[in-house]
């Protein structure tokens, strides 16, 4: 005799015999939320990947696990013959994963629409790493013989990967000032074997803005693909695919994470059969995915972008103009100010122009050295966008590997400190500065 139980919930169907017991699952089929509807990006940050998960659960599992176990063997074939790859094997994709992907897309491309008046879809691979997602993308798009065309003042390490590991590829490496068109145009006609436009902008250290929508533009007319590096700003400020721009690129380690606390990259296309195909297989062969713990904790993070994003900016632009007007500091590096060469690109394609600036002191470095020895609540430490105000010296530490004749022609000078404005209340901000800074001033 054989009984069969229907359970309504979880949808789990029981068949009980007296020689064997049968469990399977039917999934449920769970509708990706769609947010062309909603109004306000904090929505999509919290409800992009939905409520409902196999466990019941509030918050997105973490699906710690390396492999995947098939219930049927034609389940099995039928999850490889699929391009969701995310309930085989950990290195090729997982729930956790996924769920920060979804969720990062719909970011991208909140209140976008495609060329039919649709909601713009694209596609996000999560990584290790930044470093592991800018390889994906240069890898799966470029071969020995092609060309990447990009500016000055890029982070050290996008520096030292196109100068050092793609350079051994075979790919060259072309340097313009981005900002000027004709030396963009001259620089696509004089080097036929360019492939890729990649973008930086506002750039790290020095805070310089690329128009976004005229250098793609160039670019697509010359059948070049376009990336943007749009880390520094988030989808909350900034959104490059509204630009028409190809990829874009985050290291979620920074404001999408917001708490320093785990390491991601994340590599958004918006040819999705070029991005679950020969972007993913770059991924899966290269090894860079993540792992569901941290893609957890990003999750998580970017529950709270806008809230975090508004006192960033806010702080922000309070500090710059403190540091502009303080006798110890020669120039500040902030796009928010009039007399930042970039002001107007800034604001063109920004919603503001953000926490992070650059500053140099008075004294070089000698008294950078001594303004960062007397921090007292400010943290020494590389890295940006957490919560907290993180302050570093470039020239020694995310451009030690930058030759310093190209620091030097960047504006990475001795004395230039960095500063990711955390969201500490800003008075305490100011008041751990102005010690520093009176420190930076003394004679031995």
């Amino acid at each position: 005799m054989t009984f069969i139980i229907f359970i309504h919930r979880p949808f789990t169907m029981l068949m009980l015999s007296n020689k064997d017991t049968y469990i399977c699952k039917l999934r449920k089929h769970k509708m990706k939320p769609k947010n062309n509807s909603w109004k306000g990006i904090s929505t999509v940050a919290m409800h992009a990947n939905g409520n409902e998960h196999d466990s019941d659960a509030h918050l997105v599992p973490i699906y710690a696990t390396s492999t995947f176990t098939f219930p049927t063997a034609e389940e099995g074939m039928e999850r490889f013959k699929n391009s969701d790859k995310s309930q085989i094997y950990s290195r090729w994709g997982n729930p956790t994963f996924k769920a920060a992907e979804q969720t990062i897309e719909q970011l991208e491309t909140f209140r976008l629409k495609d060329s039919a008046g649709e909601q713009l879809q694209v596609k996000a691979l999560l990584h290790a790493s930044g470093q592991a997602a800018m390889t994906t993308m240069f890898m799966s798009n470029l071969q020995a013989g092609d060309a990447i065309l990009s500016h000055y003042s890029l982070y050290g390490g996008t520096y030292e990967l196109m100068h050092k590991v793609l350079a051994q590829t075979g790919v060259q490496t072309i340097i313009e000032d981005l900002r000027n068109l004709e030396s963009l145009e001259q620089a696509l006609k004089q080097y036929p074997k360019i492939k890729l436009v990649h973008i930086e902008t506002p750039a790290n250290p020095t805070i310089q803005c690329v128009d976004i929508e005229a250098v793609t533009k160039l670019a697509h007319h010359y059948g070049k693909l376009v990336t943007v590096d749009n880390t520094f700003a988030t989808p909350y400020l900034q959104q490059p695919f509204a630009y028409g721009v190809d990829f874009v690129f985050h290291s979620t380690t920074k404001f999408l994470n917001g708490h320093g606390n785990a390491i991601g990259g994340v590599l958004l296309g918006k040819d999705i059969e070029f991005m679950k195909t020969k972007a993913w297989k770059w991924y899966a062969l290269l090894g860079g995915n993540s792992n569901p713990f941290d893609a957890f904790l990003l999750s998580q993070g970017m529950k709270t972008l806008e809230v975090r994003m508004e006192r960033h900016c806010s702080n922000g632009l309070a500090i710059a103009e403190y540091l502009q007007q303080h006798p110890a500091v020669a120039h500040v590096n902030y796009a928010g100010f009039a007399s930042h060469p970039d002001h107007a690109t800034c604001m063109k394609q920004m919603k503001h122009p953000g926490p992070m600036l650059s500053f140099e002191l008075k004294g070089g470095l000698a008294a950078g050295k001594k303004f960062i020895d007397a921090l007292k609540m400010c943290v020494r430490a590389v890295s940006l966008g957490t919560v907290d105000t993180l302050i570093s010296h470039p020239a020694s530490m995310t451009h030690f590997g930058v030759s310093a004749e190209e620091k030097a022609k960047y504006g990475i000078t001795d004395g230039l400190i960095r500063m990711s404005v955390g969201i500490e209340y800003v008075e305490d901000i100011k008041d751990d500065l102005d010690q520093a800074l009176q420190t930076s001033q003394l004679s031995k």
